[in-house]
């Protein structure tokens, strides 16, 4: 080659992430078709604000910038500080999170950071003083401080507007209007609360400047946001993924597909998240080393990064694991999802289904046959806003208690929506967690899971509130799906079984796959119904079930000086048998996987199949050699891209002190088959106050 056609060469395309591109393939003209489609559901569907409303946060920000400053001035002023400082004095209002990646809807909350300078403290002055001075403010509600929370927040509401306001202190006197928030300097000197506060900031800041295309970002991020609320799985205080998890895992489809238009990536979001082997970590960028001093992420000094589950690491220093709260049973439940969406992806880009169908809300109600409730009540709606931000933010070690007791043979799938019994006197609401035994395990006849030692772990830390009012009661119970409150349907009835549960059922009923763990049949099973209970029991429709009364939930509603809680009577130990054992209704899988598609996936490259690539994702996968060949660049492509960038042999995250990203498995499974069924009927029991047993017996 001559040099003047070296010279006119076109440079290499510029690489985003830690990896070369799976594909540069651009969209097709039905690409762009289905991208034009996806694009009006979501514009019907309401995930887009007004120029009103945009304009009214635009001016809330405003004043919360005039309040900060203020504020700071006058503590300056306070202090004894010289007219100058008086005059130089400052604070900045920094957004991140889904409006500063410019992603949020009608009614999101903003997520808001204000920097101070060094004599300007989060505990005295933030958290008393400026919380003062909004508490005296007419256009602040619902005003609620949480000091203890792993990056204190204060929450309110201004002008009818959610905030989320964080602080940070600064090592300078003074705060420049010109302060680049993403230097590392203003990482000097502060403490470990301070660098959580301004990394929010600075991981926004670097997620778009590392995905190819902002504007098909946002417009993947804002789909798959409303399909994670949708399905049940958007929620990083319950254990599933908040915002900047799913910004992180959208922004990396992005660098993976750097030239894929939206309905491109959300397909191959689902594609590529199905397929990956966790713990190996998702990474934007090489984790980057400083002498600042703090840890970052790696399992290889740090043990407790070792346990991490679905690792999601922030793209600023110091990187951190922003999933941490992600326990095996919420993983179980994620991945299970990941597969309905492949699966209904897989059927639009055949033309099979339409986007709408991706969207349509779990059944969570109707996917399982044992649940746990959690009622939380206070004196007052004021009182209940506290005591219920403690509960929630402590729900996750709910979960992780049952699963350490259970030895994870007992899953917990915590769902995070709260619910209200507007017909009880006091404030009240409910949050529910499914129960069944995890598939695929051998129970021994008489095997108990006996999981009342965790409730009242879970009840004593709960108790531990340093704000405890009377009134502020708890409690767990378990209850059957026949028992669940009809205050948590919509239209106030439990909802007919939708047809897809139903045909599955008729589908299973007749290919005699209604089968246990254990190979027995639910439906007929004799000891499905509690041992020590009476002989048969009157089933209880649940427009006739009412739901726990305030008496019921706290007997006696005030509490000693010490705070200890008073227990209710329990005439008689609940026991759950067959119904856990056997892992109830329906698990996560069959619910998920109702729709399949008619052509499988890629051939299976690998030799793990893709329920291999989570511990506790239920179901059998079964491998095609049917390519989907109406995809713009196909499965084949795909894996064979993933081969050659060398991120697939699933060893550990850091190799020859290299870091190196582990994208997914090989292995390329089609559809889970689910091979369990809907049981109709449930025998009905009262529910159990606090303490309960939950016994397997095969």
């Amino acid at each position: 080659m001559s040099s003047s056609e070296r010279m006119s060469s076109p440079p290499p395309p510029k690489q985003y992430g830690v990896t070369k591109p799976i594909s540069m393939a651009g969209p097709t003209e039905a690409d762009m078709q289905r991208n034009r489609e996806l694009e009006k559901f979501l514009v019907e569907a309401g995930l887009y604000e007004s120029k009103e409303e945009d304009a009214k946060r635009e001016q809330v920000l405003g004043r919360i910038r005039q309040i900060a400053k203020d504020w700071v001035k006058e503590l300056t002023r306070l202090r004894g500080y010289s007219d100058q400082m008086v005059e130089d004095a400052n604070a900045l209002i920094f957004t991140f999170g889904s409006y500063r990646l410019g992603v949020h809807g009608p009614g999101a909350d903003i997520d808001a950071l204000c920097v101070g300078p060094s004599y300007v403290s989060r505990e005295e002055d933030f958290f008393f003083i400026l919380h003062n001075i909004l508490a005296e403010m007419e256009e602040v509600t619902e005003l609620q401080p949480v000091l203890d929370a792993h990056v204190p927040v204060m929450k309110f509401k201004f002008d009818g507007l959610s905030i989320d306001l964080l602080y940070a202190s600064i090592s300078r006197l003074v705060v420049r209007e010109d302060l680049d928030i993403s230097d590392m300097s203003v990482l000097y000197d502060v403490d470990e609360p301070t660098v959580r506060s301004l990394n929010g900031c600075r991981v926004a800041d670097q997620i778009l400047k590392l995905v190819p295309n902002v504007e098909h970002f946002c417009t993947t991020l804002r789909c798959l946001k409303f399909w994670a609320k949708r399905r049940g799985v958007y929620s990083n205080v319950t254990g599933f993924l908040g915002g900047v998890n799913w910004a992180l895992l959208v922004a990396r489809v992005c660098q993976l597909y750097p030239n894929a238009v939206p309905s491109m990536l959300v397909s191959r979001f689902f594609r590529v998240y199905t397929m990956w082997r966790w713990p190996n970590p998702v990474m934007l960028c090489a984790i980057e080393e400083a002498e600042l001093g703090f840890s970052v992420w790696d399992p290889r000094k740090n043990r407790r990064d070792k346990t991490h589950h679905m690792p999601i690491i922030t793209p600023a220093y110091p990187c951190m694991n922003s999933s941490y709260n992600v326990s095996t049973s919420t993983l179980r439940v994620m991945m299970d999802q990941f597969q309905y969406g492949n699966t209904i992806c897989e059927e639009v880009e055949l033309n099979k289904a339409q986007w709408s169908a991706l969207f349509e809300p779990y059944l969570f109600f109707e996917s399982y046959r044992n649940y746990l409730q959690v009622d939380i009540v206070a004196a007052n709606a004021d009182d209940l806003l506290a005591w219920k931000g403690w509960v929630e933010s402590r729900l996750r070690q709910l979960t992780l208690m049952i699963e350490r007791d259970t030895y994870g043979k007992l899953q917990c799938h915590p769902y995070p929506h709260e619910y209200v019994d507007t017909s009880k006197p006091c404030a009240h609401c409910a949050f529910f967690m499914g129960l069944q035994r995890k598939p695929g395990e051998v129970v021994q006849e008489g095997q108990q899971f006996d999981i009342r030692g965790s409730v009242e772990e879970f009840k004593l830390s709960i108790n531990m509130y340093m704000f405890w009012k009377p009134g502020m009661e708890i409690c767990v119970s378990h209850i059957r799906r026949k028992q669940i409150p009809p205050y948590v349907f919509p239209e106030g009835y439990k909802r007919t079984r939708h047809p897809r549960l139903a045909s599955q059922q008729r589908s299973s009923e007749n290919g005699n796959e209604y089968q246990t763990g254990s190979g027995l049949k639910r439906k007929k099973d004799p000891e499905s119904v509690d041992q020590d209970g009476p002989e048969k029991r009157q089933s209880v429709s649940p427009q006739k079930q009412d739901s726990l009364s305030p008496e019921h939930l706290a007997p006696s509603s005030v509490r000693s000086g010490t705070g200890s809680n008073v227990e209710p009577v329990i005439p008689d130990k609940r026991v759950l048998n067959q119904e856990i054992a056997e892992g109830g209704d329906v698990s996560n899988s069959s619910v998920i996987t109702s729709v399949t598609s008619e052509v499988g996936s890629c051939e299976d490259v690998g030799n793990e199949s893709v329920a291999g690539s989570s511990e506790g994702n239920n179901g059998s996968v079964e491998g095609s050699n049917n390519p989907v060949s109406s995809q713009s660049d196909s499965c084949d492509a795909d894996s064979q891209s993933l081969l050659e960038n060398r991120h697939l042999d699933g060893n550990g995250a850091f190799q020859d002190g290299v870091h190196e990203e582990l994208e997914p498995n090989a292995g390329l499974g089609s559809v889970l088959q689910s091979t369990s069924g809907i049981d109709s009927e449930t025998v009905v029991q009262k529910p159990v106050m606090s303490r309960l047993s939950l016994t397997s017996t095969a």
